[in-house]
């Protein structure tokens, strides 16, 4: 099987086989309506020709014309289609971007409101070829809303902020790339799941994007997306008249910075005339913004909005990520998730047509699970669009597998009953609700030059998720991770089935040893986003709280007695929100704080959700490692072993992640397991309890980051550790697991011995195979694990551990597991 590295993702049009390829009709002509090599029609001519020889096998000519002559394919826009003498009756209206694709009869038509729509179509109907799918269809598609963005968080110096598969495809050391081809493979991956822009610079901006020879380079970026039908916008930093425009102010009512912003608006429009607008991020984490100069956030978004405006259609992305990171913890009325609403809700009417509120799905920051933000219902006149995550930020940074679409729907099918009606969140950012004109979705997305794109080929899955639901928001998560998987691995069943199962359970196994109930993802929020530090969400300003001390947990967001944050809700949502018995169980803490014994719906106290959950989750990741092997031989090994290696990083940390968070919040609240398993690990010899030469017992911080709270360490940067025990366990086939820790500074090597005879060999080079933020500690985040399998072990063999160190990585173990078969430490 040859071997596949990725770069295709979706569109890799892999050959049918012989016995369904035949089955469909042979096709003999493309004819485009178009001949322009800039022209997406042109784009999907080409895309056709190249798809149905991988597919079917069958070489097909492509007549550039503007009449209709007999063909099998005919591609382009509806108004080309008739004014070439095609009878385009049988076609309904079509909204913007909305397509026709019919396949009856002879010819086949593929027709867009526009070009780019057509290229959509064309996609479409590769789509269905590439599944095996030959059905005689004729139906029109139409997006659910105008706006349908990706934004990129690449910064100039090629460093992507969240990016785990790579470095910038758009820029480096400063400027941007001279080689772009990356940059249109990536357009036509976004046109194929029909987004039509992209944001190509991240929200922490800086000024430099605007000097001239970087204006230069967006216009180059321009050109290779936009025979995808991609347009380009980009993100500014307020402050930029200041520290660019050598301005003694960036105050957005002072007439020198309005001209400032307007000639310098006039400037990008030179080299790139399609500009879809400006994205901006301020008065946020510590940016500059018009509250810095005392002016109201509508004063800063209109003075970017009227500088767009002569120049066409373009819009200015405010976001609405503002917020006091320094909030005071001990006064329990304060509560970050009220900032959007209290920054926002009373500028309704004072923001200008082109203005658009960009909205994070959730009042914090894309946990794992949060309720829509309030902000959606309190927004009257003012369009908006709703932000989700493809980069997994606080959900495993793509070396966990967490397909998002499930959670994603929980928000786009919430019902925010506004004036007590009907007020589905997915048919506001549609703009049905509200009658908006510019709305829809945004999508931070950290594609990179890794060949998988995010550094997982799991995680394009939640890209191509994206695609689809901005387009149709009704989709069905399921539907949509099996075509993927069919598109990506192939359609036989086996493969179809099974990343549809470790898909379909990998968020709700994550949010269970993450954190479940509502009470966030329980990452260390001061550091890297990524492992295990319940104790890192309080005592700090940030007010992401847990609010747990010995007795109690959770968030006090009530009328009465909390936040009033329900109260942010239209009526009969806060009703359900405020009250504790109709507050769903999965957000009870997220409005309520109650004490560790308080019952669920399911009888369950809360303390014993969490060791329970924590439990099932780690369970759950156990088996995707088992799940996946049965696809050996079915998929490429190159992508297989890829996949493979990052599902079993998973397991591993999965239980890193359970034991942190069981551990804190028993040793916080004192309440034992009902089961006896927190604590209580009789397959487990700490490392601190072997017998050690040249290594030396540590404290770990976190304390719950380590079994006992204690890891080993050698004594010398040189030299090596050993570690020793015997086993008391019955004589039998065992699996043995190392937990150890892989963070920066080197590369240490390990070897397991039994009874002195080599039974394995590793490296703790994880940071040369995966993407995630590494940490330089002993903690959470490099804590993991490497299993040997099978192993036949006699009573009293004596395990060994032989550890080198390398440069400041210095062996670190923290225990051994010997298992017996089928039993998950």
């Amino acid at each position: 099987m040859t071997p596949e590295n990725g770069i295709d993702a979706w569109l890799r049009y892999a050959a049918l086989p012989s016995d369904i390829r035949i089955k469909h009709k042979q096709l003999s002509r493309i004819v485009a309506l178009s001949s322009s090599e800039t022209s997406p029609v042109y784009t999907a001519a080409k895309e056709l020709q190249d798809g149905i020889n991988r597919i079917l096998n069958q070489q097909i000519d492509i007549l550039f014309a503007t009449t209709i002559v007999t063909s099998t394919i005919i591609i382009g826009t509806v108004a080309s289609f008739s004014s070439a003498g095609g009878n385009a009756q049988e076609i309904p209206k079509l909204k913007e971007d909305g397509f026709w694709l019919s396949t009856k009869g002879e010819t086949v038509q593929i027709l867009g409101q526009n070009e780019r729509a057509a290229l959509y179509g064309a996609f479409e109907y590769l789509s269905m070829l590439a599944q095996g799918n030959f059905s005689q269809v004729a139906y029109a598609s139409n997006p659910n809303a105008p706006i349908r963005w990706a934004n990129q968080w690449d910064n100039l110096d090629g460093s992507i902020e969240r990016g785990y598969g790579g470095k910038s495809i758009f820029f480096k050391n400063g400027v941007v790339l001279d080689d772009l081809t990356r940059v249109a493979q990536y357009a036509r991956l976004l046109a194929s799941i029909r987004l039509n822009g992209a944001i190509v610079n991240n929200v922490n901006a800086g000024y430099n994007l605007l000097n001239p020879l970087n204006l230069k380079g967006l216009a180059r970026i321009a050109n290779a997306m936009r025979p995808y039908g991609i347009r380009i916008g980009i993100s500014l930093y307020f402050d930029s008249p200041r520290e660019l425009g050598g301005l003694s102010t960036s105050d957005p009512l002072d007439p020198q910075v309005i001209k400032w912003w307007s000639n310098i608006t006039t400037l990008v429009y030179q080299v790139v005339p399609d500009l879809l607008g400006y994205l901006i991020k301020a008065n946020s984490e510590g940016q500059p913004g018009p509250l810095t100069y005392n002016r109201t956030l509508a004063d800063g978004a209109n003075m970017f909005a009227r500088a767009l405006k002569p120049h066409g259609d373009g819009v200015v992305m405010y976001r609405a990520f503002v917020y006091n990171h320094h909030l005071d913890e001990s006064d329990w009325k304060n509560d970050r998730a009220n900032a959007a609403v209290d920054y926002f809700k009373d500028l309704d009417t004072q923001f200008d047509d082109n203005v658009v509120i960009q909205i994070k799905f959730g009042p914090i920051d894309f946990q794992v699970r949060e309720p829509p933000s309030p902000l959606f219902a309190n927004l009257r006149q003012t369009n908006a669009v709703i932000e989700f995550m493809v980069a997994q930020e606080y959900l495993g940074q793509q070396s966990h597998v967490v397909y998002q679409p499930p959670l994603w729907k929980t928000i786009l099918d919430f019902d925010m009953r506004i004036d007590g009606k009907s007020s589905i969140v997915s048919d506001i950012v549609s703009g049905q609700r509200l009658n908006w004109g510019r709305c829809g979705y945004a999508a931070v997305v950290n594609v990179g030059n890794d060949t998988t794109w995010l550094g997982s080929h799991m995680a394009m899955a939640n890209l191509y998720g994206y695609g689809r639901l901005a387009w149709n928001s009704s989709d069905n998560a399921v539907d949509i991770v099996q075509d993927w998987a069919r598109l990506t691995f192939g359609i036989d069943k086996t493969i179809v089935d099974t990343v549809t199962k470790i898909s379909m359970e990998s968020w709700p196994a994550y949010e269970n040893y993450t954190g479940n109930l509502g009470i966030q993802t329980l990452c260390d929020i001061l550091y890297t986003h990524f492992g295990p530090s319940p104790g890192s969400q309080d005592g700090n300003g940030w007010g992401q709280w847990t609010r747990a001390n010995a007795h109690s947990i959770g968030m006090d967001r009530t009328l009465s007695t909390g936040t009033k944050n329900s109260g942010q809700y239209p009526l009969e949502v806060a009703e359900i929100f405020d009250n504790i018995e109709t507050t769903p169980d999965e957000l009870l803490l997220w409005f309520h704080h109650v004490p560790y014994t308080q019952k669920l719906k399911s009888g369950k106290t809360v303390i014993q959700h969490f060791y329970d959950a924590h439990y099932t989750g780690a369970e759950t990741a156990q088996t995707f490692p088992a799940q996946w092997a049965a696809l050996k031989g079915l998929i490429d090994d190159e992508r297989f072993e890829h996949v493979a290696l990052r599902l079993a990083y998973q397991a591993g940390h999965s239980i890193v992640w359970r034991d942190a968070v069981n551990g804190f919040y028993i040793a916080k609240c004192g309440i034992p397991d009902d089961a006896n398993r927190v604590g209580n690990h009789p397959w487990r010899i700490e490392a601190e309890d072997m017998e050690l030469d040249g290594y030396k017992i540590v404290s770990v911080s976190p304390a719950e980051a380590a079994s006992g709270g204690k890891a080993i360490i050698t004594i010398s940067k040189d030299a090596p550790g050993v570690a020793k025990s015997a086993l008391n366990f019955l004589s039998g086939t065992y699996d043995i697991a190392v937990n150890y820790y892989d963070h920066l500074g080197g590369k240490s090597e390990y070897e397991i011995f039994l009874n002195e005879k080599s039974v394995g060999k590793w490296s703790g080079d994880l940071e040369d195979k995966l993407g995630h933020d590494f940490s330089e500690y002993l903690d959470g985040h490099s804590a993991t694990r490497v299993t040997f399998r099978g192993l036949n072990i006699e009573q009293g063999n004596i395990l060994k551990i032989v550890g080198q160190p390398d440069g400041s990585e210095f062996a670190p173990l923290d225990y051994i597991s010997i298992l017996p078969q089928g039993i998950v430490d």
